[in-house]
C-alpha cells in the first residue's frame, strides 16, 4: 500500500492527467439487477441510482469521483451463449444502455467517440464514456455489423471472449483455426480501415501473433496481465509483449485476481480441471460461478493484493517499456478484486504505490492514459 505522501501525489496527478480504464463491465452488471437480456434498457438504467454508493457494485459515480477516473471504456459485453442474430441484438442493446446512462447522468458522464472528444469531456470535469465490444461473436461473422458498431461509436472489439469464434481462437478454448482464419484477418484489416482498435485480450497466443502480423495500426490488450508473472492463459506471453512494442500498441494491465496472482492462477487451473471432470464448462461465466460457489467451500480461494498488480506493471515495463502500458481493471466483471484495489475508488492507491517505488509522474501519466490516447488518436487519423 502507498505512503500517505504517495497517495496525495497520486490523487493530484489524476486531477491533471486523465485516467483511462480499458475495461469495465458495469453495463452488464446493471442488467443482472433486472430480469436478464429481455428487459428494456431504459428500465435497466433506472433500476439503480448511480449517484449513490452501492456496496454490491465495484462502480458507481461516488466511487468513480473518489478514484479520479477520467475516461472509461465501458464494455458492451454479451455472454458467449448468445449467438447469431441474438448476439447482434444483445450487443446493440448494450450500446444503447451506455448512451442511456450517459443521458441519465449527464452532469457526470459524457459519451466520447474520439480521443479529442474524450479530452473535451474530461476538461468539463465529467468522465468520458467510450465503448468497447467484448467478444467477436457479437458481429455474427458480418463485416457489415462490425461497421455498424463503429458508426455507433464502438472504439474497440475484443476478437473473442472465452470461446472461439468461427474465425478466431480464444485463449480459453480448444484451438481450431491456428489463430485467425482468412476471414479473421479480414476482420483485423477492416478494423484498421474504419478506425476500430483491435483488442487482443481473451485471444490465444497464436491469435495474438496473427493479429499483430496483420494489423498495420497499434493494437491494445484492454484487460490482460503478464504470463511470465502469473501463468494463466488469459495473460500475455513475453514474446507477444516484444512484438507489441514494435507494433506501437498498449497492454492495459488488469486487476483480476486469477490473472495477477500466481497462487490464484493455480487455484483457477484446479477449478477448471474439476469442472471439466464434472462435465461443466469453465468458459461459461454462469456455470463457473455456480460450480465455484460450491467448490470454494473445500478449496478456499487465495487472496491477491495490490502488490501482485505492481509486479505485473514492473515486468511489463521491463519487457515492453513504459510507453506501451495502461490499466484495465475489469471492475464489475469479476466477483472479487485484489486487496487494496477493491473498487474504482482505489486507483490512487495503485499510482501512489508506483510513485513510492520511483516511477516518475511522467511515467504514471503515460500509464494512466496518455499511451492509450495516443493509440486512439492514431486510429482517429485514419
Amino acid at each position: 500500500m502507498p505512503s500517505s505522501s504517495g497517495l496525495e501525489r497520486a490523487r493530484a496527478l489524476l486531477q491533471r492527467f486523465p485516467l483511462v480504464d480499458g475495461h469495465n463491465d458495469l453495463p452488464w452488471a446493471l442488467r443482472e439487477f433486472g430480469d436478464g437480456t429481455g428487459e428494456d434498457v431504459y428500465t435497466t438504467a433506472a433500476k439503480i441510482d448511480l449517484t449513490e454508493r452501492h456496496p454490491s457494485l465495484h462502480t458507481d459515480l461516488v466511487k468513480m469521483r473518489e478514484g479520479g477516473l477520467g475516461m472509461q471504456f465501458w464494455s458492451v459485453w454479451i455472454p458467449g451463449r448468445l449467438a447469431g442474430d441474438g448476439a447482434v441484438t444483445a450487443v446493440l442493446e448494450q450500446v444503447e444502455l451506455v448512451y442511456e446512462l450517459a443521458e441519465r447522468y449527464s452532469d457526470h458522464l459524457g459519451v466520447a467517440t474520439t480521443a479529442a472528444e474524450a479530452e473535451k469531456v474530461f476538461s468539463t470535469g465529467r468522465v468520458a464514456s467510450l465503448l468497447g465490444a467484448e467478444g467477436g461473436h457479437s458481429i455474427n461473422s458480418s463485416l457489415g455489423v462490425l461497421r455498424a458498431l463503429r458508426r455507433l461509436g464502438v472504439r474497440y472489439m475484443t476478437l473473442t471472449h472465452n470461446d472461439n469464434t468461427p474465425w478466431a481462437d480464444s485463449a480459453t478454448d480448444q484451438p481450431e483455426h491456428g489463430g485467425l482464419t482468412e476471414f479473421g484477418r479480414d476482420v483485423v484489416r477492416e478494423m484498421n480501415r474504419i478506425g476500430m482498435l483491435v483488442d487482443l485480450s481473451h485471444v490465444a497466443p497464436s491469435t495474438m501473433h496473427a493479429a499483430l502480423d496483420t494489423s498495420v495500426k497499434p493494437v491494445i490488450f484492454s484487460h490482460s496481465s503478464c504470463r511470465h508473472v502469473a501463468d494463466h492463459p488469459r495473460n500475455i506471453p513475453d514474446d507477444v509483449l516484444v512484438k507489441l512494442k514494435a507494433n506501437g500498441g498498449v497492454a492495459m494491465i488488469t486487476f483480476v485476481p486469477d490473472f495477477v496472482s500466481p497462487r490464484v492462477a493455480e487455484w483457477d487451473a484446479a477449478l477448471r480441471e474439476a469442472m471439466t471432470a464434472a462435465g461443466a464448462n469453465h468458459a461459461d461465466m454462469d456455470e463457473r460461478k455456480a460450480f465455484g460457489e460450491k467448490w470454494i467451500v473445500e478449496h478456499p480461494k487465495p487472496v491477491a493484493t495490490l502488490d501482485d498488480v505492481v509486479l505485473h506493471l514492473d515486468h511489463a515495463r521491463e519487457v515492453v517499456g513504459v510507453d506501451h502500458l495502461g490499466v484495465g481493471g475489469d471492475y464489475d466483471g469479476v466477483q472479487t478484486l485484489p486487496q487494496g484495489l477493491e473498487d474504482v475508488s482505489t486507483y490512487p492507491s495503485l499510482f501512489g504505490a508506483l510513485l513510492d517505488k520511483g516511477w516518475s509522474e511522467d511515467d504514471c501519466a503515460k500509464l494512466a492514459g496518455a499511451n492509450v490516447l495516443r493509440v486512439l488518436r492514431e486510429a482517429d487519423a485514419g
